[in-house]
């Protein structure tokens, strides 16, 4: 695995009750979601097993693995697409135990995943405003009769949504069919809306595929800034080494379901295990 250019910033990590780990600047405050053995099985096979990680409020946060491992699946989990078959997750200290998507995207979890899933045929600002339906705060009849208040709350939303785009300079592109962008911009449009849910853990699933190195280390910039804006904590499935070296802070490594090391990016980066799940035993 190949080391970033880009100096990141020194965290030191720190233990949490439990097996877990967080940033320092955390540890006053509880993991936004800590995952408690967790585990799932479809039919005799299992996918995920014993998996334990916490996330600090401010944290960004990678999990990586040879393909297969299981870290869709992971998020699969914590977003309830999967009900584990055991263990917990705690989302801001509640248990997720039952909660449907929808229950725990309210709880404050936001996502976006490997195929793109955007309303292709709906403008870029309609796309943003769909993520943005919690803010509205009209009622149906302002809807349906357009009352001052439902137009009030248009104009809102729709501010809102174009500074929510010029996070990543797209506010000029609020006009455009969705279908239409660039892939690399429809990546961003994807995160856009995602935030636009107010999350307090965003998860991004392979945020720089198909991306040029240029718009790598632009979303390497923005994801940070993204933190630092919302102060909110950032989790991302990626195989692009020199991204999540250069961003994140705390790694988690899964491999065949099981997580095989935990720690800084130089810890994952020396670790025996990890460089034997991603290239192989050497023979003697």
């Amino acid at each position: 695995m190949s080391n970033t250019n880009k100096k990141r910033p020194a965290t030191k990590l720190v233990p949490v009750p439990s097996t877990n780990i967080i940033p320092e600047r955390d540890i006053n405050k509880s993991p936004i979601l800590e995952a408690r053995h967790l585990g799932i099985d479809f039919g005799g096979l299992t996918a995920v097993d014993d998996f334990n990680m916490a996330i600090g409020r401010t944290e960004i946060a990678g999990l990586i693995g040879p393909n297969g491992a299981g870290k869709t699946t992971v998020f699969n989990l914590l977003t309830k697409v999967y009900h584990p078959t055991r263990g917990s997750i705690l989302m801001d200290g509640r248990d997720t135990a039952g909660k449907s998507t929808i229950q725990v995207s309210h709880m404050g979890i936001a996502r976006t995943f490997q195929n793109i899933r955007l309303f292709r045929e709906l403008t870029v600002l309609d796309n943003v405003l769909i993520g943005l339906h919690h803010e509205m705060d009209y009622r149906l009849p302002g809807a349906i009769f357009r009352l001052p208040t439902f137009w009030r709350g248009e104009r809102i939303a729709k501010e809102r949504a174009r500074e929510l785009l010029s996070i990543f300079d797209m506010q000029d592109m609020a006009s455009h069919q969705a279908g239409s962008l660039p892939y690399g911009a429809q990546r961003r449009l994807e995160i856009v809306r995602a935030l636009a849910t107010g999350p307090s853990l965003l998860l991004l699933d392979e945020p720089a595929a198909g991306m040029n190195p240029s718009e790598t280390a632009e979303l390497m910039e923005n994801i940070v800034k993204i933190r630092d804006t919302f102060k909110i904590a950032i989790m991302l499935i990626e195989h692009d080494m020199n991204l999540v070296m250069g961003i994140c802070e705390g790694i988690c490594v899964l491999n065949f379901g099981r997580i095989i090391a935990k720690g800084t990016p130089d810890d994952i980066q020396a670790n025996p295990a990890v460089i034997e799940a991603y290239l192989g035993k050497k023979e003697d």
